[in-house]
């Protein structure tokens, strides 16, 4: 009777395994409330960033050698969204560009009215401020080209964005992956959304096991000892269900030589939401035959009005 009752018990265990076994599988797993609040929170940090950096972004433009026109009036080298119909040059000179002020611009430059001023760019410690109006500029260096990028803080974006989208949380997206470290001469191509190529040197890798097929995704920044960043696409980018160009996941840091890769928190590059940023997209390592059916969504039809609108 016992053996019975204790075959019983057993079986209703491997059952009951078996259950939650499948169940993982077939992602039913709830993750519990600790992980929700985090995510939420997460993905409030992210709409923030967006909502600061990115969706008030209101133009781009590359300086061409010497004197480059800007204001609203069409006649300038570079037409601005808003603000004077003539507000002055920018006058790129080798690597170095100098801002010209007509009287009409009423703009200050670091936060002091002046009329002529060296701008110092993004990869400086201190890139120079330039506001007017509702309009805040300041130069950006992305290989051989020097630009001006333009944020409107009563940009319409931020006011119509509707919102991340994401997948349902799925705790089978959450693994731990092995982490390679580089010899730190490993190179990648990395492509961009402007059409430049850059080769960076690569910390190491991490390979995983994700819906039973063994994965691999090459870092393209950050540290081993602090966190790294990845920038990976899959199937789900064919069908537009995710951004095409690829989707970011950052990690913390390794630990006794292995990585935890969470790709509910897989979220889209700023080009997503705007045409005037310069984002890495997935090298060729970084394209993974398993579809990531987690993390943010795609939303094609507000970028493809979004795009319209640039054009």
């Amino acid at each position: 009777m016992r053996r019975k009752l204790a075959w019983a018990i057993s079986a209703a265990i491997l059952l009951l395994g078996g259950a939650v076994a499948f169940a993982r599988r077939a992602g039913v797993e709830t993750p519990d409330a600790a992980y929700v609040k985090s995510f939420e929170e997460w993905k409030t940090e992210q709409t923030d960033d967006l909502k600061k950096n990115w969706l008030s972004l209101a133009g781009l433009f590359w300086l061409k050698p010497g004197a480059n026109t800007f204001g609203t009036d069409p006649s300038n080298a570079i037409v601005f969204p808003k603000g004077p119909a003539h507000a002055g040059e920018f006058d790129l000179q080798g690597h170095d560009v100098t801002l010209k002020m007509l009287p009409d611009a009423q703009a200050t430059v670091d936060g002091k009215q002046v009329t002529s001023a060296k701008l110092d760019p993004d990869i400086s410690k201190h890139a120079t401020r330039v506001d007017m109006g509702s309009l805040r500029f300041h130069v950006i260096v992305r290989g051989q080209r020097m630009g001006i990028r333009v944020r409107d803080s009563e940009s319409a974006a931020i006011r119509d964005f509707k919102g991340m989208m994401f997948y349902p949380l799925d705790l089978n997206y959450r693994v731990t992956a092995t982490w390679i470290p580089s010899d730190g001469k490993k190179t990648v191509e990395v492509p961009t959304a402007i059409g430049d190529v850059s080769n960076e040197t690569v910390p190491g890798s991490a390979a995983f096991k994700l819906n039973g097929e063994e994965l691999k995704l090459t870092a393209l920044g950050g540290d081993p000892k602090t966190g790294l960043f990845f920038v990976f696409t899959d199937p789900t980018a064919k069908g537009q269900e995710t951004y095409p160009g690829g989707r970011f996941l950052d990690t913390g840091p390794v630990e006794n030589g292995t990585i935890s890769l969470d790709f509910n928190r897989a979220y889209n590059p700023p080009c997503a939401v705007t045409p005037y940023a310069t984002c890495p997209l997935a090298p060729k390592e970084n394209r993974l035959t398993v579809a990531v059916t987690a993390g943010e969504k795609f939303d094609k039809a507000a970028h493809d009005r979004m795009m319209q609108g640039h054009h």
